[in-house]
């Protein structure tokens, strides 16, 4: 039997219009919060991936009642009857948002039962500034096999507390946030993680009646309150889709707006166009009193560039492995230098495939461009790379099939829909 796959053809100049749905990043961690409630709450703007119906998964689990209206990305959530502290290992292993629960659950019950994300075996442990935190802030944990068992030490030694992060991690912050807005006493967490995601998940709580200030320096300041209420909340747009279609717009030099980006989340990525010599217009829309819009018109001989990835506002991680992709077709040398994950560098065996020439020396890829990209058989091996990989299929000559569908599928929602909409030629094969 063969294996699902996406088929991506050579397309032409890609042109048009197209809108966003939620943030991937942001819409995990908010329907996480929502278990600090306690009653029926509405989320707009949810994406149909397949990482929100294993939240969704989780949700019911517990004992959450959940409809999904996936024609009109509305999520209704009723968090009533939730009633058990402990997360099945088959959904923890799904994927590693899933550990952010553990603040929430925490926060309600006082104790939560979580195994560790994606298993057992883990490598270097990605939930390290988690688990430590939770202890400085008066969570007892005990690590058993591949659970975690956590219980709140209720002492006044723990009502006000300082956490400082040696990096600026975005689970962390989120997750330690949501166990402090019930937490009685103030709770500071310095070098916190601030990136738009960050920011909707402090907007929603604030909703909720959560006492939050973000303060200069990277600082932020909970006060805990006795009770959190049920709201309505729209989803921010996802700004690495729209990174994404401006990038599949520029590597075949066509004109794409992205209607509902929101240009002040993105201004190191879009510089970075504009140094390759591609014109970005921006704000050219209207969205709840913000000027929304982006607009890429491409040019046919981009020049390389140099990126360095890093946490907000930095270039964002999660576009490097489709940035690489298009500097692949670009004038002269370009350096792409990857300080947030190790591991993030596992599409471009794929992408030599294709007749690229990149090679990597410790954490930074060198890639001298090449007139040309060839479509074949490719392997994702994560939702990015399966992203960068499509993206390059665009604009390589003949067919390019990529496996991995499963990552397409948890990064995005009918993200292949809106590229053929656009001039692409993508089908998926079940």
């Amino acid at each position: 039997m063969q294996a699902s796959y996406i088929l991506v053809k050579k397309s032409a100049e890609l042109s048009g219009t197209v809108e966003l749905v939620g943030a991937k990043n942001a819409v995990l961690v908010i329907i996480s919060s929502l278990i600090l409630t306690k009653g029926r709450s509405v989320l707009e703007n949810v994406p149909n991936s397949s990482d929100v119906l294993h939240m969704i998964s989780l949700l019911t689990d517990l004992g959450g009642q959940v409809e999904f209206d996936t024609q009109h990305n509305r999520l209704i959530v009723d968090t009533s009857d939730i009633s058990k502290f402990d997360v099945k290992p088959e959904i923890m292993n799904k994927m590693r948002a899933s550990i952010l629960v553990m603040g929430p659950l925490l926060a309600r019950f006082g104790m939560a039962k979580v195994a560790f994300p994606g298993g057992c075996v883990l490598g270097a442990r990605p939930i390290d500034y988690h688990i430590n935190g939770f202890k400085k802030i008066g969570v007892k944990i005990e690590e058993n096999g591949c659970y975690i068992n956590s219980e709140v030490d209720t002492s006044d030694k723990f009502k006000n507390v300082r956490i400082s992060f040696e990096y600026p991690s975005v689970g962390a912050t989120e997750n330690l946030m949501m166990f402090a807005v019930l937490k009685p006493g103030q709770t500071v967490i310095i070098n916190a993680a601030l990136e738009p995601e960050v920011l909707d998940l402090i907007e929603i709580l604030t909703k909720m009646g959560a006492k939050i200030d973000c303060g200069p320096g990277a600082i932020i300041t909970v006060t805990g309150v006795d009770k959190l209420n049920p709201v309505k909340h729209e989803i921010i747009p996802d700004r690495l889709e729209a990174g994404t279609l401006l990038i599949a717009g520029a590597i075949t030099g066509g004109q794409v707006t992205v209607k509902n980006a929101v240009p002040e989340q993105m201004d190191m990525f879009l510089d970075k166009l504009r140094e390759m010599g591609h014109e970005i217009e921006t704000g050219m829309f209207q969205h709840n009193g913000k000027a929304v819009g982006i607009t890429i018109n491409a040019i046919k001989n981009p020049q390389g560039i140099r990126i360095k990835t890093g946490p907000y506002p930095a270039y964002p991680t999660d576009l490097q492995a489709p940035t690489m992709a298009m500097l692949c077709l670009t004038n002269g040398t370009s350096y792409v230098e990857e300080t947030v994950f190790e591991n993030r560098f596992m599409h471009i065996p794929e992408l030599q495939k294709m007749g690229s020439q990149i090679s990597v020396k410790g954490n930074t890829a060198t890639i001298r461009g090449v007139d040309e990209l060839y479509g074949t058989k490719l392997i994702a091996t994560d939702i990015r790379a399966s992203c960068a990989l499509v993206i390059a299929g665009l604009a390589a000559t003949g067919s390019t099939e990529v496996t991995g569908i499963q990552h397409w599928r948890r990064g995005y929602d009918k993200l292949e829909y809106k590229l053929n909409l656009l001039g692409g030629n993508i089908e998926i094969f079940d």
